[in-house]
Protein backbone atom coordinates (compact mmCIF):
# COMPACT_ATOMS: atom_id res chain seq x y z
CA UNK A 1 0.00 0.00 0.00
CA UNK A 2 1.34 3.35 -0.91
CA UNK A 3 2.47 5.49 2.14
CA UNK A 4 4.14 8.64 0.47
CA UNK A 5 2.05 11.23 -0.73
CA UNK A 6 4.29 10.98 -4.20
CA UNK A 7 3.44 6.81 -3.84
CA UNK A 8 0.08 8.20 -3.38
CA UNK A 9 -0.28 9.86 -6.28
CA UNK A 10 1.45 7.35 -8.52
CA UNK A 11 -1.03 4.96 -7.36
CA UNK A 12 -3.98 7.16 -8.05
CA UNK A 13 -2.65 7.83 -11.52
CA UNK A 14 -2.29 3.94 -12.30
CA UNK A 15 -6.30 3.13 -10.87
CA UNK A 16 -7.24 6.29 -12.66
CA UNK A 17 -8.31 4.67 -16.41
CA UNK A 18 -10.05 1.43 -14.39
CA UNK A 19 -12.06 3.79 -12.07
CA UNK A 20 -12.85 6.58 -14.72
CA UNK A 21 -12.49 4.86 -18.05
CA UNK A 22 -9.49 7.64 -19.42
CA UNK A 23 -6.12 7.87 -18.44
CA UNK A 24 -4.39 10.62 -17.36
CA UNK A 25 -3.61 11.83 -20.60
CA UNK A 26 -6.77 11.64 -21.71
CA UNK A 27 -8.35 13.68 -18.76
CA UNK A 28 -5.42 16.12 -19.20
CA UNK A 29 -6.70 16.96 -23.35
CA UNK A 30 -10.01 17.43 -21.95
CA UNK A 31 -9.39 19.99 -18.74
CA UNK A 32 -6.99 21.52 -21.05
CA UNK A 33 -9.45 22.32 -23.74
CA UNK A 34 -12.27 22.93 -21.30
CA UNK A 35 -12.06 26.71 -20.52
CA UNK A 36 -10.98 26.18 -16.95
CA UNK A 37 -8.29 28.33 -15.42
CA UNK A 38 -8.17 27.55 -11.68
CA UNK A 39 -8.12 24.47 -9.38
CA UNK A 40 -11.85 24.72 -7.78
CA UNK A 41 -12.98 25.21 -11.51
CA UNK A 42 -11.54 22.14 -12.95
CA UNK A 43 -12.60 20.56 -9.87
CA UNK A 44 -16.61 21.50 -9.90
CA UNK A 45 -16.39 20.59 -13.90
CA UNK A 46 -14.88 17.23 -13.62
CA UNK A 47 -17.49 16.19 -10.65
CA UNK A 48 -20.59 17.88 -12.33
CA UNK A 49 -19.53 17.07 -15.92
CA UNK A 50 -17.63 13.86 -16.00
CA UNK A 51 -18.74 12.33 -11.98
CA UNK A 52 -15.42 11.93 -11.04
CA UNK A 53 -15.45 11.11 -7.59
CA UNK A 54 -12.92 14.63 -5.61
CA UNK A 55 -9.84 13.05 -4.75
CA UNK A 56 -9.59 11.98 -8.87
CA UNK A 57 -10.93 15.42 -10.01
CA UNK A 58 -8.18 16.89 -7.55
CA UNK A 59 -5.61 15.03 -9.11
CA UNK A 60 -6.58 15.73 -12.46
CA UNK A 61 -6.91 19.10 -11.66
CA UNK A 62 -3.37 19.71 -10.15
CA UNK A 63 -2.01 17.66 -13.27
CA UNK A 64 -4.01 20.00 -15.69
CA UNK A 65 -2.92 23.17 -13.53
CA UNK A 66 0.62 21.86 -12.71
CA UNK A 67 0.50 22.42 -9.30
CA UNK A 68 1.10 19.37 -7.37
CA UNK A 69 4.29 19.05 -6.00
CA UNK A 70 5.76 16.36 -8.14
CA UNK A 71 4.79 18.86 -10.95
CA UNK A 72 6.53 21.86 -9.20
CA UNK A 73 9.99 20.09 -7.72
CA UNK A 74 10.39 19.31 -11.82
CA UNK A 75 9.94 22.52 -12.65
CA UNK A 76 12.84 23.25 -9.53
CA UNK A 77 9.84 25.36 -7.74
CA UNK A 78 9.87 25.65 -3.73
CA UNK A 79 6.22 25.46 -3.34
CA UNK A 80 6.63 26.85 0.82
CA UNK A 81 8.63 29.99 -0.44
CA UNK A 82 6.36 30.62 -3.09
CA UNK A 83 3.10 30.86 -0.53
CA UNK A 84 4.88 33.68 0.84
CA UNK A 85 5.84 35.48 -1.74
CA UNK A 86 4.90 39.18 -2.00
CA UNK A 87 2.32 40.34 -0.29
CA UNK A 88 1.32 37.46 1.97
CA UNK A 89 5.45 37.67 3.67
CA UNK A 90 3.97 39.24 7.26
CA UNK A 91 2.07 35.26 7.48
CA UNK A 92 4.93 33.26 7.38
CA UNK A 93 5.51 33.95 11.24
CA UNK A 94 2.01 32.27 11.45
CA UNK A 95 3.10 29.24 9.41
CA UNK A 96 6.33 28.69 11.28
CA UNK A 97 4.53 29.12 14.93
CA UNK A 98 1.88 26.11 13.35
CA UNK A 99 4.58 23.86 12.26
CA UNK A 100 6.92 24.25 15.96
CA UNK A 101 3.54 23.13 17.88
CA UNK A 102 2.45 20.93 15.09
CA UNK A 103 5.77 19.30 14.99
CA UNK A 104 6.04 18.81 18.54
CA UNK A 105 2.83 16.06 18.60
CA UNK A 106 5.17 13.19 17.60
CA UNK A 107 6.16 11.51 14.54
CA UNK A 108 5.35 10.60 11.66
CA UNK A 109 3.49 13.74 10.22
CA UNK A 110 3.91 14.00 6.38
CA UNK A 111 4.69 17.91 5.36
CA UNK A 112 2.94 18.47 1.42
CA UNK A 113 3.64 21.61 0.24
CA UNK A 114 0.93 22.24 -2.64
CA UNK A 115 0.66 25.26 -4.54
CA UNK A 116 -0.94 27.85 -2.21
CA UNK A 117 -0.95 25.69 1.47
CA UNK A 118 0.73 23.00 3.02
CA UNK A 119 -1.26 19.28 3.90
CA UNK A 120 -0.44 17.70 6.94
CA UNK A 121 -0.92 13.81 7.46
CA UNK A 122 -0.39 10.74 8.98
CA UNK A 123 -2.35 7.49 7.90
CA UNK A 124 -4.76 10.86 6.49
CA UNK A 125 -4.59 14.61 6.24
CA UNK A 126 -5.47 16.45 9.48
CA UNK A 127 -4.66 19.78 8.65
CA UNK A 128 -4.02 22.35 6.58
CA UNK A 129 -2.12 25.30 6.17
CA UNK A 130 -2.93 28.37 3.91
CA UNK A 131 -1.64 32.11 3.50
CA UNK A 132 -4.57 33.39 2.20
CA UNK A 133 -3.99 36.84 2.12
CA UNK A 134 -2.05 39.56 3.53
CA UNK A 135 -3.56 39.77 6.42
CA UNK A 136 -5.31 36.39 6.97
CA UNK A 137 -4.16 32.74 7.26
CA UNK A 138 -6.76 30.22 7.22
CA UNK A 139 -5.95 27.07 9.03
CA UNK A 140 -7.72 23.88 8.15
CA UNK A 141 -8.59 21.47 10.58
CA UNK A 142 -10.32 17.39 10.24
CA UNK A 143 -12.40 16.96 13.46
CA UNK A 144 -15.24 15.08 12.97
CA UNK A 145 -18.04 15.00 15.39
CA UNK A 146 -16.70 17.95 16.92
CA UNK A 147 -19.86 20.94 16.85
CA UNK A 148 -18.42 24.38 15.05
CA UNK A 149 -18.02 27.53 17.65
CA UNK A 150 -17.05 31.26 16.64
CA UNK A 151 -13.68 30.69 15.91
CA UNK A 152 -13.79 27.06 15.11
CA UNK A 153 -15.76 27.40 11.95
CA UNK A 154 -17.38 24.64 9.81
CA UNK A 155 -15.01 24.29 6.59
CA UNK A 156 -18.57 23.98 4.45
CA UNK A 157 -17.17 24.63 1.17
CA UNK A 158 -14.04 26.29 1.38
CA UNK A 159 -12.01 22.93 2.00
CA UNK A 160 -14.00 19.76 1.07
CA UNK A 161 -10.48 17.91 2.85
CA UNK A 162 -10.99 19.46 6.49
CA UNK A 163 -14.05 19.73 9.00
CA UNK A 164 -13.58 23.10 10.03
CA UNK A 165 -11.52 26.42 9.00
CA UNK A 166 -9.73 28.78 11.99
CA UNK A 167 -8.98 32.47 10.49
CA UNK A 168 -5.36 33.50 12.06
CA UNK A 169 -4.37 37.32 12.12
CA UNK A 170 -1.25 37.06 14.03
CA UNK A 171 1.15 34.07 15.99
CA UNK A 172 -0.95 35.32 19.08
CA UNK A 173 -3.84 33.64 17.50
CA UNK A 174 -1.29 30.20 17.83
CA UNK A 175 -2.93 29.33 21.31
CA UNK A 176 -3.44 26.71 23.59
CA UNK A 177 -6.66 26.43 22.18
CA UNK A 178 -5.87 26.25 18.90
CA UNK A 179 -3.32 23.51 19.83
CA UNK A 180 -5.55 21.27 21.67
CA UNK A 181 -7.50 20.97 18.16
CA UNK A 182 -4.37 20.52 16.36
CA UNK A 183 -3.69 17.80 18.43
CA UNK A 184 -6.94 16.02 18.78
CA UNK A 185 -6.91 15.94 15.02
CA UNK A 186 -2.81 14.40 14.85
CA UNK A 187 -4.80 11.97 17.17
CA UNK A 188 -7.26 11.34 14.87
CA UNK A 189 -5.40 10.60 11.37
Amino acid sequence: MPTSPDEQTARMVQTLETTTGKSIDAWLRLTTTSGKAKHGELVSWLKAEHGITHGYANLIAHQTLKSDAGSMRAEGGDLVADMFAGDKAGMRPIFDALLTAIRAFGPGIEETPKKGYLSLRRTTQFATLHPSTKNRFDLGIKLKGVAPGPRLEAAGSWNAMVTHRVRLASVGDVDAELVGWLRKAYHGA
